[in-house]
């Protein structure tokens, strides 16, 4: 059994990310890195759609993210309405990551900015 809690970006994406109450809300698409400082400052689920189709981005602060061992995923604080009025771009429209763009994501889920 491996008891290292690092984990390679490539086995990040993909993975569910569920509410609090065990509901799916999608998975991730993508993780979002600091390259100044090698954080990750986002993770970016995937959400929407039908079938993968119709599917926007949403980036989330990645300290809300708590990874669940029996759910096999990430369980975040939001609820479905809650995501549905979040910043969010389709996967060919990515907004440049400023720290401006930054405070609007981190406000709306009531995160401090670094």
């Amino acid at each position: 059994m491996n008891d290292s809690h690092i984990i390679s970006s490539d086995k990040v994406e993909g993975t569910s990310v569920y509410n609090a109450n065990g509901d799916k809300l999608g998975s991730i698409d993508d993780l979002m890195i600091d390259k100044l400082t090698g954080q990750v400052r986002y993770a970016v689920l995937e959400f929407g759609g039908f079938l993968g189709m119709g599917t926007d981005r949403y980036p989330l602060p990645w300290s809300m993210l708590k990874y669940d061992t029996k759910l096999d995923g990430y369980v975040v604080p939001v609820d479905k309405s809650q995501l549905e009025k979040a910043p969010r771009y389709s996967p060919n429209e990515m907004p440049e990551y400023t720290d401006e763009y930054g405070r609007k994501v981190y406000d709306h889920y009531g995160v401090n900015w670094m």
